[in-house]
């Protein structure tokens, strides 16, 4: 984020250097011609200009409701602190990745605690499992089974029974290829046989191409039958000895386990990792922050995606909100060092807050919420509205009335125009967290424009020279003493705005 200010920083101070410097040269050198007498600006306005000065009242006092019914969704706005949700969910990865999450077993949103020792992990595992946001517990104990007396006692029975037939097998050479070839037609004779004394059914259907099988394999090559000997010989002998391996079970203990494995959940000191796993199917934001919570709460020295991305996300916020409010004091002085009067200064800011109310309202009605992405965008539309109303109070200042129908408002226009045309093509993207920036950025700029459009001309319609009665008297006071320019003047008349060409 820092870095983003830096970089944003200096292509500001570069772009008004080129603005003050390049640009005015250029149009000396390419000789555009003189400025037109005729005023630059937007007729088919004027309709509305006349509207909000009639009906100034009205427009206030709704742009009030507005920002009063805005602070009242306030709450509805979320930050998704999720970045996996900043991918398309279409891609092959990701959907991988959605599937894992789905299973208990295998989720990356799994919480991890380091216990002082097995008799505490133990305690604290039992803790942790009684709590309804978690499947399970998974330890260093959980690889050992459960219950081995009896089950070692089942398997002993089972090898007292089993064990003397494989003591007395004995294991004798392959067959060659014609004894293979004899045995495979009095396999297929027998299996023909049978099917003809059993009724008819799936059964003997089964039979039947068992037996075609054997038929087509003995009238193969050489090398197809063994090939299909080796097929069937090697995992019957795999199986074979798998089960003369387990019929000598013993007792499993954590050092017998290999050391890589306990390496993964005990420290050299004694230490011990749990591994506590959410339910399944539960992903979204609020889940998850109940999950880290309902854990740290038994044990606070939990991490975990859970814990770090939630944290993440505070901690962004907070810095942003820090930002805000500094860039906010730093703007506050800067319109009071070039306005020099306390009303003007809040005429500046009032259109740029209402219009901040109304992105965030929309923002919860819609549920768009923010994220690490388009949260980036902020700051670019706190600039922007800040510096339209400066523009229009300098304006009003200077004499203009038809704020609407003015050179400034064309310029307005555009500049927003050309912002929506370069940050609203983000909205286009594939990525959904650069869809979310442009969308953002859309949804603001729309909302500037329809202040721009009603709530500032309503705020600016009075004259500047327009007695602010005994309550307002201050605000109209400058804040320090200073001469006073010509638009201030009582006795001078209002010019007008110089016409942007």
């Amino acid at each position: 984020m820092a870095e983003l200010g830096t970089i944003a920083g200096l292509g500001m101070i570069v772009a008004f250097a080129l603005s003050i410097v390049l640009l005015p040269a250029l149009l000396v050198l390419l000789r555009f011609p003189a400025a037109r007498r005729a005023e630059v600006g937007i007729a088919m306005l004027a309709p509305v200009d006349r509207f909000v000065a009639r009906h100034r009242s009205g427009v206030l006092a709704s742009a009030l409701v507005a920002a009063v019914v805005s602070i009242a969704l306030l709450p509805l706005v979320r930050f998704d602190f999720d970045p996996l949700n900043l991918k398309s969910p279409t891609v092959e990865s990701m959907a991988a990745l959605r599937a894992l999450a789905a299973d208990p077993d295998r989720t990356p949103y799994a919480i991890n605690v380091l216990a002082p020792s097995s008799g505490e992990a133990q305690a604290l595992a039992q803790r942790l499992s009684a709590l309804p946001e978690v499947s399970h517990v998974v330890s260093l104990q959980s690889l050992l089974p459960s219950q081995q007396t009896e089950k070692l006692e089942a398997v002993a029975d089972a090898a007292a029974v089993i064990e003397p037939a494989f003591a007395g097998a004995s294991r004798r050479p392959p067959p060659s290829d014609e004894e293979l070839q004899r045995r495979l037609a009095d396999t297929q004779t027998a299996l023909q046989g049978a099917v003809y004394e059993a009724r008819e059914g799936p059964a003997s259907l089964a039979v039947l191409r068992l037996a075609k099988a054997l038929a087509e394999l003995r009238a193969a090559t050489p090398e197809v039958r063994a090939r299909a000997q080796a097929a069937v010989a090697v995992p019957l002998q795999a199986t074979l000895d798998q089960i003369r391996t387990e019929l000598k079970a013993s007792p499993l203990t954590i050092s017998s386990l290999p050391p890589d494995l306990v390496a993964d959940w005990m420290t050299k000191d004694g230490r011990v990792r749990l591994q506590v796993m959410p339910h399944a199917g539960r992903t979204d934001n609020e889940s998850l922050r109940r999950f880290a919570a309902a854990v740290q709460e038994v044990a606070p020295n939990a991490t975990g995606a859970p814990i770090y991305t939630s944290a993440s996300a505070d901690t962004v916020v907070e810095a942003f909100l820090q930002a805000g409010a500094y860039s906010g004091i730093v703007i506050i002085v800067l319109l009071a060092v070039v306005l020099r009067r306390a009303r003007d200064v809040v005429l500046a800011m009032l259109p740029a807050l209402l219009s901040g109310l109304l992105t965030f309202a929309t923002c919860g009605i819609l549920d768009l919420p923010l994220n690490f992405t388009n949260i980036i965008a902020l700051p670019l539309l706190f600039g922007v509205g800040v510096a339209f109303n400066i523009y229009f109070v300098m304006a009003w200042r200077a004499g203009e009335t038809a704020m609407l129908t003015s050179s400034l408002m064309r310029a307005v226009v555009f500049s927003a125009l050309a912002t929506a045309n370069a940050f609203g093509a983000l909205w286009l993207s594939t990525h959904p967290g650069t869809a979310s920036m442009g969308r953002l950025l859309m949804i603001a700029l729309g909302w500037e424009l329809l202040v721009t459009l009603l709530f500032r001309p309503a705020l600016l319609a009075r004259s500047p020279q327009s007695n602010p009665g005994l309550r307002g008297w201050w605000l109209a006071r400058p804040l320090w003493s200073a001469r006073p320019s010509i638009a201030r003047s009582p006795t001078a008349t209002p010019a007008r705005a110089t016409p942007i060409n």
